[in-house]
């Protein structure tokens, strides 16, 4: 079992009156005794790796699984759960409200990571110990909290094509271990921070001459995870030369998985995985886990009652000859969507997919396009956590390719990524311009489904969300959403997708405007 240590650093909605905001793990300590020497600082770089899966607040609230289950994949147009009790949640209709729960625990959650990072930061140059530990840990504090200042930043503040270069609001940038009160940053300055933060870490992992097990600690930061960062955080920004440079940096070491890989159930790290969290059954969060919310093979009564899955149209648009469509249950070509046959009965069917897949519970309540490409090693929801792939990288750099017009070169990063991958062997990509782009979306959507970034995406690119209903007159134009989840939500509509910043920061910080 891996050691760690959460500091007791402070966060300025500590003086909020929920309780969850208030609770300190047990394995705790104070900075002073963490920073006596650089032993005991690695304890508390553990501490930071397992904020971002440790349990929080209500079911299912997990540091990271959450922001991707709950921020990044439900209100997509092709992530599906039937769950209309979080319609407003999947919907976005709560967005402008300070009170929000869901507002609350991302801005909490990310400066939770963001004030332990800072205590570390500006204290290990005192622990007694080697410099090129000190220089490999400060490197792996500012990859946290940068990472923490971009995921805010997409949640709290406008989407970069409609800032003004930047000039409207962007976040709290809380790099001291105070509780002093701090305006908000613009966009911009927000954006400059998170680069001067990676640019360094990135500097100071080379200087260490550290280079971390793979195999074994996925889950500490390294150069790779900082360039990968950069990456995501320049295009988008629209920075696409330094998206590209860094995304294309980011992926050197890391192979595409084989597809045997691919279809194993992403709960344990493989050849490509850049970044995860550690989830082995010493670690089990049991009934809070990403997994236990998501996993094909979970006994959790979440799963088997309301499995995930994609919709008929992105399935339907995934190659044959593709392994990525065989991550989700195909009913057959007869089978006409309605809301009495959202659950499958046909025995024929069930009996093949439990021949596919032996480990689905008997209690399943199987769904046309539910998916089995997350699955769990231990019950009810064991499993790493996969944040950063190669297969990203990939995306991120064809895409600013394309904005650079260097249209060849991309087309070659999805070929290599799908055909040359083993993925789909009949793949080409001839298209360029607008075509080319649209191609890039697509494959973003099959090769990333599930892992948090549909929302996101559809965000930065001022695409509008756009669901079917199961209850269309015409069968062929009904999709898996029911009443209540199929409403479609353009860029301006719902706080332009903008988290109103929490009433617990206004109320306490007198700087906040």
């Amino acid at each position: 079992m891996r050691k760690y240590i959460l500091i007791l650093a402070t966060v300025l909605l500590f003086g909020c009156s929920s309780d969850y905001l208030n609770v300190n793990p047990k394995n705790s300590t104070t900075p002073d005794v963490v920073f006596q020497t650089t032993v005991s600082a690695k304890s508390a770089i553990n501490g930071l790796a397992k904020l971002m899966t440790r349990q929080y607040a209500s079911q299912g609230m997990n540091g990271e699984g959450a922001i991707k289950l709950l921020y990044g994949n439900y209100p997509g147009n092709h992530f599906y759960r039937k769950l209309p009790g979080w319609a407003s949640v999947i919907n976005l209709s709560d967005l402008h409200n300070n009170n929000n729960y869901y507002g609350n625990y991302a801005w909490y959650y990310y400066y939770k990571l963001i004030s332990n990072a800072n205590e570390f930061i500006h204290r290990i140059d005192g622990a007694i110990g080697p410099d090129k530990d000190k220089q490999h840990m400060t490197g792996q504090a500012l990859v946290y909290r940068a990472y923490s200042f971009f995921m805010l930043s997409q949640l709290f503040s406008d989407r970069w094509i409609e800032s003004n270069n930047g000039s409207t609001n962007g976040i709290i940038l809380r790099t001291e271990p105070t509780m002093d009160d701090i305006p908000l940053s613009t966009l911009a300055e927000t954006y400059n921070q998170i680069y001067e933060d990676l640019e360094k870490a990135i500097e100071l992992f080379e200087k260490s001459g550290i280079k971390r097990d793979v195999v074994n600690n996925n889950f500490d930061p390294d150069a790779s995870v900082a360039h990968a960062i950069l990456a995501r955080a320049a295009l988008t920004k629209q920075d696409y030369e330094k998206a590209a440079k860094h995304a294309k940096l980011a992926r050197v070491d890391y192979k595409l998985m084989l597809n045997s890989d691919y279809t194993s159930g992403f709960a344990e790290p493989t050849s490509e995985w850049i970044w995860g969290s550690y989830g082995a059954a010493d670690e089990n969060l049991y009934y809070y886990s990403f997994q236990s919310q998501i996993a094909w093979n979970s006994n959790a009564s979440s799963v088997t009652s309301y499995p995930a899955g994609t919709t008929r149209a992105l399935y339907k648009k995934i190659p044959e000859t593709d392994i990525r469509r065989k991550m989700f249950l195909d009913p057959g070509d007869d089978y006409e969507l309605s809301p009495s046959t959202i659950v499958i009965e046909d025995e024929k069917l069930i009996e093949k997919y439990y021949e596919l897949f032996p480990g689905i519970h008997e209690s399943m309540n199987m769904q046309p396009y539910m998916q089995f490409k997350f699955g769990c090693i231990g019950q009810p929801g064991v499993g790493h956590l996969v944040h950063i792939r190669a297969s990203e990288m990939y995306l991120i750099e064809a895409e600013a390719l394309h904005f650079l017009n260097k249209d060849t070169e991309a087309q070659k990063l999805l070929i290599e990524l799908t055909k040359n991958s083993g993925r789909d062997p009949e793949y080409d990509c001839t298209v360029t311009g607008e075509d080319l782009f649209k191609e890039i979306k697509l494959y973003r959507l099959i090769e990333l489904w599930g892992e948090g970034f549909e929302f996101f995406d559809l965000k930065r690119w001022g695409d509008s969300r756009v669901r079917a209903s199961i209850n269309a007159e015409k069968p062929e134009d009904r999709d898996v959403f029911t009443t209540s989840l199929d409403i479609n939500i353009k860029p301006d509509e719902c706080n332009n997708w903008v988290y109103a910043i929490p009433s617990k920061e206004s109320d306490f910080n007198d700087e906040f405007k």
